[in-house]
C-alpha cells in the first residue's frame, strides 16, 4: 500500500505533496514505479489526496503499473489514511507493506528486509537507522532526561506485517498513532527493526525535494 494522502503545507505549494514536482515528475511517480517494479510486490493499493484520486491514477496508468488494483481517498490522519487503504487490499493477501510516497527512494533491498522478517516469526518489521545526535526529554523548557542513544533508532517506511495483525491494530483506537508499527505494538503485536537506509529521505520542505532529487 502507498499511502500518498499527506497535504505538504510546508512545501509550500499549490498542490499536495504526492504532486510536488521532483525532476519533472510528480513525488507520486518514484515510489510508485520502484514498488511496480519489484517482484516483492503483487498488488498496490494508493491512497491519494482526497480529490486527487483521478490524478494518481493517471500518474499510474502512465507509468504502465499494472499492480494498481485501487486508488482510495486518505483520512484526516494518516492513520486514518492507512485504514482506508488496508479496506482495499484482498483478503487473500498474507503480507501488507506499508510505503509513505514521501520516501521516494525506496531501496529494493529495504522492501526485501522487511518482508523476509517476517518469515522468522515477527508480526512487523520496520526500517530502522540509529541516532546520530544526544537525545534528551524536556518538559517546560528545562531537560528532565538524557536517553540511552544506543536504545534509539529512527523508524522509516515501509513497514510490513502480516495482514491479520494490521487489520486488527487499524480497527482499534487510532488516536495518537504515528505510524503503523505504533498501532501493532499497543495491541501487543511483535515488531523487529531491519537496516534502514540514508537514501529513504522523508520529504517535508522544498530542501528535502532537492535533496531527494541528488540521490535519483
Amino acid at each position: 500500500m502507498l499511502a500518498a494522502a499527506g497535504r505538504g503545507e510546508r512545501l509550500g505549494s499549490d498542490r499536495p505533496k504526492a504532486f510536488a514536482k521532483l525532476r519533472e515528475r510528480p513525488l507520486l511517480a518514484e515510489s510508485l514505479e520502484r514498488l511496480e517494479g519489484s517482484d516483492w510486490i503483487d498488488e498496490i493499493v494508493i491512497v491519494a489526496p482526497p480529490g486527487w484520486e483521478e490524478p494518481s491514477i493517471l500518474v499510474a496508468e502512465e507509468l504502465g503499473c499494472a499492480k494498481v488494483s485501487a486508488c482510495v481517498a486518505g483520512g484526516e490522519t494518516r492513520a486514518e489514511s492507512v485504514r482506508a487503504g488496508v479496506a482495499e487490499v484482498g483478503d487473500e493477501a498474507a503480507v501488507i507493506a506499508v510505503h509513505d510516497a514521501a520516501r521516494p527512494v525506496l531501496p529494493g533491498e529495504v522492501l526485501e528486509r522487511v518482508l523476509t522478517a517476517l518469515n522468522e516469526g515477527w508480526d512487523g518489521a520496520v526500517p530502522a537507522v540509529p541516532l546520530a545526535d544526544t537525545i534528551k526529554r524536556v518538559r517546560d523548557g528545562q531537560i528532565v532526561e538524557t536517553l540511552p542513544r544506543q536504545e534509539l533508532v529512527a523508524v522509516q517506511t515501509p513497514q510490513a506485517f502480516l495482514a491479520p495483525v494490521l487489520r486488527d491494530a487499524i480497527a482499534g483506537d487510532l488516536a495518537g498513532a504515528t505510524d503503523c508499527a505504533s498501532l501493532v505494538e499497543a495491541r501487543g503485536g511483535r515488531v523487529t527493526t531491519v537496516p534502514g537506509d540514508p537514501r529513504l529521505v522523508k520529504v517535508t520542505d522544498a530542501a528535502d525535494l532537492e535533496l531527494v532529487a541528488s540521490l535519483l
